[in-house]
């Protein structure tokens, strides 16, 4: 079964935008919860700009569901990982001041470090995965890593799934299906929402898990956020 990360950065915007605690992002992930979402994802940045550390904590302490953080593994970041004892880490190789993250790891490049943070993360019961792209040569390096999953980048996949949906899929099918046989377990994100996220779904073998929050929050704005989660749970089975 694949299961729905629900990313909850966005609430977080919301909320730092006036200030106080408005909406809760805590409330927000119970919340979540409590409709169906089988995780949570968050990804504080150096600036705290949404997702900030003390949410972090706070969203352990709350919630029952799988916690996931996503970032860029600074030492700070490190040491919040390693305090907090998520379910899982997804560490991507965005820069400090990055938007949203926009490319996977190189991780033949990587390869040591990333090797090194596994490790380190793994010994505190922490399951890791790495953001990457779908060249096969990266994904048979991040294998050797020891990660136990990778999270396939998939703003590719969304920018031409209107054009050829087929054509569109076809390298992330290719690249799920040889991690696979590498012993990785496949998760998927960026830029899925409700248009595209069933035709993913269907077509990625292995698929464990989709981290998905800007289109779902932005959804949740008209649909209500029970029936947001819903509607993507359905999507993907």
């Amino acid at each position: 079964m694949t299961t729905l990360s629900v990313n909850i950065n966005k609430v977080a915007t919301l909320r730092n935008a006036r200030g106080g605690q408005i909406p809760n992002v805590v409330q927000v992930a119970c919340d979540c919860e409590r409709f169906g979402a089988n995780g949570i994802t968050v990804h504080p940045r150096p600036d705290g700009r949404h997702i900030r550390y003390q949410d972090v904590y706070d969203l352990k302490a709350a919630l029952t569901v799988e916690l996931n953080i996503e970032g860029y593994p600074s030492a700070a970041f490190i040491e919040l990982v390693k305090r907090v004892l998520p379910t899982q880490v997804t560490l991507v190789p965005d820069a400090p001041d990055a938007i949203t993250s926009n490319a996977g790891w190189d991780c033949i490049k990587h390869q040591a470090w990333l090797s090194e943070l596994t490790d380190t993360f793994q010994a505190h019961g922490i399951r890791v995965s790495l953001f990457v792209g779908t060249e096969l040569d990266n994904i048979a390096a991040a294998a050797a890593t020891h990660a136990d999953r990778i999270e396939l980048y998939t703003e590719p996949y969304a920018a031409a799934y209107a054009t050829d949906a087929s054509t569109a899929v076809a390298p992330f099918v290719n690249a799920a299906t040889y991690a696979a046989k590498l012993g990785l377990a496949i998760n998927a994100g960026h830029d899925l929402n409700l248009d595209n996220l069933q035709f993913l779904s269907q077509n990625i073998p292995f698929l464990s898990e989709v981290s998905i929050g800007h289109a779902l929050i932005a959804d949740a704005l008209y649909m209500g956020l029970e029936a947001t989660i819903a509607a993507y749970k359905k999507r993907i089975g």
